[in-house]
């Protein structure tokens, strides 16, 4: 069947403050490894009371130390907040230290609100507008090393320089960067967890436009989705009341830690509360292994999607590590001795 993958947040809870959730990052990591799963991407957001990794590069290092076969990557580094040449720097850092087990997923939005947008890129070169293809070009050009001659930047040279870059991958929600990751012949991971646009059209489209490039021969294309496991439909419902009502009040500006189950279930939900919940839950898979399944199969079948994705953001840490194991089962991954000693 599809392979899967993780996509990791960090989650922070009303009881599971920053530290112990980056800490449950790299339990769960340890976990999926043993349970088959291919790779395991970081985040990066700032200013969101219930993320806690704004640095997923410094992540990819920790969880990469304690895993072994995972691939581990960035899902993603906004490339707006950075410059392309510490990216590079990084990333090669990352591959010289664990070769061929790094990705480096990309994104095109700051993964912030506006004021802590301005305050990462303050003392930075900024320009108007959306700057990324421009960034894109200059990450690529330290690897190919193609600047123009007389370019200032051909006396710097981004080290470990015997380190290729890992493999990178665009990230997207829209039908543009769908379009942009095939025009460039680069991976693409569609975020069908919060895109408003239509998974099935970004990733035809990619398919259908895919140019092969020194990054890849094929298009590859993953589907990222929100799912929610449990061993009974009930428990499942149970456990996403918590991804219910923190996704209602960040709609509202509201943003806070994930609340407990018990909190979201005792909330005084209006009928329009009601009816925002139901619309998000078209982004989000919950319930048993079968009614997930259920749901989830035709979507992968729609979108050719070669690898999924799963975030699962519960309350929690424990039920999360039970979701992945559900899914692991029913997608028949193969179980393998992964975890270093603790």
């Amino acid at each position: 069947m599809i392979p899967l993958s993780v996509l990791d947040l960090s989650v922070v809870t009303t009881e599971t403050r920053p530290a112990a959730a980056l800490r449950n990052s790299i339990d769960l990591a340890r976990h999926v490894d043993g349970l088959g799963y291919v790779r395991y991407w970081l985040a990066e957001h700032h200013n969101l009371a219930s993320v806690a990794s704004p640095a997923p590069d410094v992540m990819i290092g920790q969880i990469a130390a304690a895993t072994r076969h995972l691939r581990v990557g960035s899902g993603g580094v906004m490339l707006p907040n950075h410059a392309p040449l510490v990216v590079a720097e990084r990333f090669k850092m990352l591959e010289a230290l664990f070769p061929g087990r790094i990705d480096l997923g990309l994104g095109r939005a700051p993964g912030t609100d506006g004021a802590t947008a301005y305050a990462l890129r303050s003392r930075l070169d900024r320009r108007e507008g959306d700057d990324f293809l421009e960034r894109l070009h200059e990450l690529i050009l330290w690897e190919t090393r193609d600047f123009p001659p007389g370019h200032p930047y051909n006396n710097v040279v981004a080290m470990p320089d015997d380190t290729p870059l890992p493999p990178i991958w665009l990230l997207g929600s829209s039908d543009y960067s769908s379009e942009l990751a095939a025009q460039v012949g680069m991976g693409f991971a569609f975020a069908h967890h919060f895109a408003s646009h239509d998974a099935v059209a970004a990733l035809t489209t990619y398919r259908a436009h895919f140019k092969p490039s020194g990054w890849r021969a094929t298009p590859h294309a993953i589907l990222a989705v929100a799912v929610v496991a449990a061993e009974t439909d009930a428990e499942a419902e149970r456990l996403a009341s918590s991804m219910d009502l923190n996704r209602l009040l960040r709609d509202r500006g509201k943003y806070s830690p994930l609340p407990s189950p018990e909190e979201a279930l005792a909330y005084p939900y209006t009928e329009a509360d009601r009816a925002s919940i139901a619309r998000n839950r078209s982004r989000l898979f919950v319930g048993s292994p079968a009614t997930v399944m259920q749901k989830l199969q035709p979507l992968i079948t729609a979108c050719q999607a070669d690898e999924l994705m799963v975030i699962t953001a519960v309350y929690d840490h424990e039920a999360r590590k039970k979701s992945y194991n559900l899914l692991a089962e029913t997608f028949g991954l193969t179980k393998r001795n992964a975890a270093w000693t603790k």
